[in-house]
């Protein structure tokens, strides 16, 4: 067997392959007189069918899937011990010749490869990057407590409709003189939210309004295009609301008020855990340091951000073989076809720029991700779903059992490694470049990550 690479522009390479009968021979006879022993042929007792009537049958098969075993491993194993830097797959070549497998060989295979362009990407002391840490100030704290108590209030019985509060009542479609229509539609306890009304002169109605009271509304008007609002208030199909004009009668039967929990040792010691926290100044101070716990992974990844356009600004523009690339991505999408490729290739080849600068970055800080690393993400990505319904004491184990559960599953575990590099090169970096630490609000960082 004989393989040569060719890489004149060190981007667009051409690898041959060229294989003899002798490379493949003993394989495909040992092959054979496997076949040879199981045969079954009417005439012939187990083993004893003539070679030649098996080579005959099975030989050209035997020999394809030899030496397309013997293209894939070479092909595969002349790149890594050649440490080409390919990108994607190896393609067949414009220049490959059609090669007749009935014959013995040799059998020559080109192949296009996509070379990544060659670059030093490096970051020292000398560099200095931007970090910003965000304070926690009252603001925030006070938005939190009111999250919580949000999160741990309750429905009570109102007495007069106030902005967000939900009602119940009776529905009843009226002509145009007012009267309920004999056979209209008609909802017994339909339940209304005017807060979500869009109309200004429709939610007013509602205004003030106290058990008992009849509202009339016209529900085309609330909820102007938007039939599936409409349909799901009255209870009908989203056909039967298209042409529908007519006004309706709500008596109010009940008033639901919102009242969020109390900020007192019953809500601390549901956030938190019991006796965590003794007092009101305890309670805002854990979820100060929570908050900045939190923050960090916002100033984190804004780091980073930063540190991708740092080092694309140093390492310049990169020269990449875009026809093959473009060839490359069509074969990855080939449902999608050229359209989709033209519409997305500069921003795929943005990413694969930063993929390859930070593949460097990787390396030369020595990076390495193992089980411990992934259990941590998976855990912190639980850990920040159970808090965003408000459970903030989620016992370590339950978190372990979501975790293992998350790992098992092929499609998360590729992100969880992802994050987890991400992570571990975001802390290394914070201790090899010069940081400019800046102070800022939570408010001016989103403004910022908005581009305001």
């Amino acid at each position: 067997m004989n393989i040569t690479f060719e890489n004149p522009d060190k981007i667009n390479g051409l690898l041959t392959v060229t294989i003899e009968k002798e490379d493949y021979q003993e394989k495909v006879e040992k092959t054979l007189k496997d076949y040879r022993k199981r045969a079954q042929v009417p005439g012939f007792r187990p083993g004893m069918v003539p070679m030649g009537m098996i080579k005959k049958q099975y030989g050209t098969a035997a020999k394809v899937d030899e030496v397309n075993r013997l293209l894939g491993d070479k092909l595969m194993a002349y790149i890594r011990d050649n440490k080409i830097q390919m990108l994607g797959e190896p393609l067949p070549s414009d220049k490959q010749e059609p090669q007749d497998l009935e014959k013995d060989g040799p059998f020559t295979f080109i192949f296009d490869i996509a070379v990544a362009p060659e670059f030093k990407a490096e970051l020292t002391g000398d560099d200095t990057i931007d970090y910003y840490t965000i304070t926690v100030d009252d603001k925030l704290i006070d938005e939190q407590v009111q999250r919580y108590a949000s999160q741990a209030g309750e429905f009570v019985k109102g007495e007069v409709f106030e902005g967000n509060d939900t009602l119940t009542g009776d529905l009843r479609q009226l002509d145009a003189e007012g009267n309920t229509i004999e056979g209209g539609i008609t909802v017994d306890s339909a339940q209304l939210m005017p807060a979500y009304i869009k109309a200004e002169d429709q939610k007013k109605l509602f205004d003030g309004c106290k058990p008992g009271d009849i509202i009339t509304f016209n529900p085309k008007k609330a909820y102007p295009d938007n039939d599936a609002e409409i349909a799901a208030l009255l209870k009908v199909e989203k056909d039967q609301v298209k042409d529908l004009d007519s006004d309706f009668s709500y008596q109010v039967t009940e008033i639901r008020h919102f009242k969020p929990a109390e900020v007192n040792q019953q809500l601390f010691d549901r956030v938190f855990g019991e006796g965590t926290c003794s007092d009101e100044q305890a309670f805002r101070q854990k979820i100060a340091d929570m908050l900045q716990a939190q923050l960090v992974q916002n100033s984190d990844y804004k780091f980073l951000l930063d540190v991708r356009a740092y080092m694309e600004q140093k390492v310049g523009k990169l020269e990449f073989p875009e026809a093959l690339l473009k060839r490359v991505m069509l074969n990855n999408n080939k449902d999608k076809g050229e359209e989709y490729v033209e519409k997305n290739f500069e921003g795929s080849i943005k990413e694969l720029e930063w993929h390859l600068i930070k593949e460097q970055l990787v390396a030369a800080n020595e990076i390495k991700v193992d089980d411990a690393d992934l259990k941590n993400v998976a855990k912190e990505a639980i850990r920040v779903q159970f808090a965003q319904y408000g459970m903030q004491n989620v016992p370590d184990d339950v978190l372990e059992q979501y975790a293992d559960e998350q790992l098992k599953k092929r499609e998360t575990v590729e992100n969880f490694v992802d994050r987890a590099v991400d992570v571990k090169l975001t802390e290394k970096l914070k201790t090899v470049v010069k940081l400019a630490e800046k102070q800022i609000t939570l408010d001016e960082f989103n403004k910022m990550m908005r581009g305001e």
